[in-house]
């Protein structure tokens, strides 16, 4: 499977037997094992280099997920015994490896200096999910995943806060009714999280009884946040982030109700050795999950708005 996998991305035998260190009647006669072994070609040679056969397009991603899995399998084992050289792969949300890994790497290396940590980071929780399935690592760091077969462990929650300059009218505070910040602009981020297939922070204002109105939209969690607390318009963010990477040269308002979700850790295996370890510390880490863990629908906004307090 390694062999035809090689050969798919390289789209040539040639260059495939080179980087496999091995020769190319050899590879020929493997990828010919296999595909009497699954009935069928997989592969079909083309003028311009290799391709797939309609079974090799139906082969291959089961073969990529054996691969991967096989390689996991071997790490693991590694990192279960603390070998030297063993590694824990951790797929996570930019905001959390921003905000809430840095402490847990640095702990991490302090009490297992044999098991090496590789981070993936993602923009979204539908990308986390998908690589997380297909085997890229060994486990993932999140919210609460919708549809996962697989075991999920509730390691703490993140609340999401608004984030102002000191020089807002708001900025003596430190909770709001989201009603308020109606006429305000806000800085939008692609990391913005989803629900019921909409944009966050459309689907709560909606509730709330008003549209948000769009100053600048950014890539990441932390430019949001900078550019919120340079005046350009409010900002959602996990408070781990404002907090524990951008600093605090803003001011953090808490939404009332609050605004909190999950912080999980899930694998397609149950955790063990090294990767249940670190489930552990990270729930030592983290705020603690008993508060609620997920997002409360707004109350209807009242007819006048409340005082300031």
């Amino acid at each position: 499977m390694e062999y035809f996998l090689t050969v798919v991305e390289e789209e040539s035998f040639t260059r495939a037997a080179e980087l496999l260190h091995v020769t190319q009647p050899a590879l020929s006669h493997q990828i010919k094992a296999l595909e009497k072994s699954v009935g069928g070609p997989l592969l079909e040679r083309r003028p311009r280099g290799v391709g797939l056969t309609v079974m090799g397009r139906a082969y291959l991603p089961h073969a990529e997920r054996a691969v991967r899995s096989a390689v996991q399998a071997r790490r693991a084992a590694r990192a279960a015994a603390g070998a030297e050289g063993g590694e824990l792969h951790i797929a996570a949300l930019h905001s959390v490896a921003v905000g809430i890994l840095p402490e847990v790497f640095a702990q991490w290396r302090r009490e297992h200096p044999g098991v090496a940590l590789h981070l993936h980071e993602y923009a979204t929780t539908e990308a986390l999910e998908d690589h997380v399935e297909r085997g890229v690592a060994d486990l993932a760091v999140g919210p609460e995943p919708t549809h996962w077969t697989g075991p999920v462990v509730r390691v703490g929650v993140e609340e999401i806060v608004l984030v102002v300059p000191f020089d807002d009218p708001l900025a003596g505070r430190t909770t709001v009714r989201l009603e308020e910040l109606s006429a305000h602009y806000w800085v939008r981020c692609a990391m913005e999280a989803v629900v019921e297939g909409r944009p966050f922070l459309d689907w709560v204002c909606e509730r709330a009884g008003f549209a948000p109105r769009t100053a600048v939209r950014t890539e990441h969690t932390s430019t949001a946040v900078r550019m919120a607390a340079a005046g350009v318009g409010v900002a959602t963010a996990p408070a781990h982030v404002v907090r524990g990477a951008v600093g605090e040269d803003c001011v953090v308002l808490s939404v009332t109700p609050p605004w909190r979700r999950a912080l999980t850790v899930y694998s397609r295996v149950e955790l063990s050795g090294a990767a249940a370890r670190f489930a552990e510390l990270l729930g030592g880490t983290a705020p603690p999950p008993e508060r609620p863990t997920c997002f409360p629908l707004p109350e209807p906004a009242p007819a006048t708005p409340p005082a300031a307090r």
